[in-house]
């Protein structure tokens, strides 16, 4: 699993956000891109042309989702956004002065960093983390292990050392929970199993294929705008008890670990499957097409699983969770947990299929 920050890093990363971090509703014609200094701003004007607030930079989300709101393909979006940031600002300024929505803009310290629907329902990092530190810290052998905070996501990773059992003699695994969360509408509000192997610490986590994850997208009742701009302050989840309640047993109830057994039968099954196939990087390269490991990854990959010399369907998947704590990105790392188990669990047809492509031609 990758280093990330420790609880109490995070918290204090959240707090030092909270003071600097503002939302406002504005109504989309009122907003305007202009260039500066060859970058991008957004401007966000009133009646008579003034502006209502501070000019704000765009971080990459913001842009992102910009583009997707004016139905500017991506490819186009960036490459106006890196050769003619000018030509982009027309574009821009041409569609939003046709559109008269209501957007949600949230702000951290003077850059736009999600432009959302008046449906978004803010549930911000510090408020889960508020939520979820109680239940945490109240249940006997369960430790925080790894946190992560990003311009998309808030990760939270806690293993039970109550839960633990071993794949084979010796190497042995925890049974965890993953909290993430994010505040600019890239996810929702989910809690995942997580399996933490302590040989190596690699984390695998859960797909909710097995009905043990909870999933809370952030969508809300309509947010209305007296006129074209105003500062909007969510009434934030302490507000929302029957949430908070939901969210608290939702979180006890998964760090049970109910699914802990079948979650270590579908460990060991891989472990029986072994790799066949005479061509690893042939092998390596057709799963990644399936399972979104690029050229590069796939690389490191191949050099963990002849590292660990485990030619096995439970050695290719550890080599991904393995690789994912080099990886500069928490959010790729996490992915990269995630790949690693829908690797592992893979259908059996599905896993004798690339056992048989990945064979040198002048085998075949």
């Amino acid at each position: 699993m990758k280093l990330g920050l420790t609880l109490e890093q995070l918290g204090q990363e959240l707090v030092c956000q909270s003071e600097v971090k503002q939302d406002y509703l504005v109504s989309s014609d009122k907003m305007r891109m202009e260039t500066y200094g060859g970058l991008p701003i957004l401007r966000v004007l009133d009646s008579a042309g003034g502006d209502c607030m501070e000019p704000l930079e765009l971080n990459s989300t913001a842009h992102r989702q910009l583009g997707g709101y004016l139905r500017i393909p991506a490819h186009y979006y960036e490459r106006m956004l890196k050769e003619r940031p000018e030509l982009l600002a027309y574009n821009v300024n041409s569609w939003l002065s046709r559109a008269q929505e209501v957007k949600l803009l949230r702000t951290l310290d003077g850059t736009a960093r999600a432009m959302l629907s008046n449906r978004y329902w803010c549930v911000d990092h510090l408020e889960l983390l508020q939520a979820s530190v109680p239940v945490i810290g109240n249940m006997l052998g369960v430790s925080v292990v790894s946190c992560g905070l990003t311009e998309t996501h808030m990760y939270i990773k806690a293993v039970s050392e109550r839960l633990q059992d071993e794949v084979v003699p010796g190497d042995a695994v925890q049974y965890g929970i993953s909290i993430t969360n994010s505040e600019v509408g890239m996810c929702a509000i989910t809690i995942q199993p997580l399996l933490y192997r302590l040989i190596c610490t690699n984390g695998m986590v859960v797909g909710e294929h097995l009905g043990t994850g909870v999933r809370r997208v952030h969508k809300g009742t309509q947010l209305i705008l007296p006129g074209g701009f105003c500062a909007y302050n969510s009434p934030g989840i302490s507000h929302n008890r029957q949430f908070v309640e939901q969210f608290q047993e939702a979180l006890k109830e998964a760090i049970q670990g109910a699914k802990f057994g079948e979650l270590m039968e579908r460990m060991r099954l891989a472990t029986q499957a072994v790799i066949q196939a005479q061509d690893l990087t042939l092998l390596l390269q057709k799963i990644g097409s399936v399972f979104g490991l690029r050229e590069v990854e796939q690389d490191c990959v191949l050099n963990h699983l002849l590292a660990s010399q485990d030619m096995t369907l439970y050695g290719l998947a550890n080599a991904v969770t393995r690789y994912a704590q080099d990886v500069a990105s928490y959010d790729r790392a996490t992915q990269l947990e995630a790949v690693g188990y829908d690797l592992m669990t893979m259908p059996r047809r599905q896993w004798e299929h690339f056992n048989e492509i990945a064979v040198p031609a002048a085998a075949a």
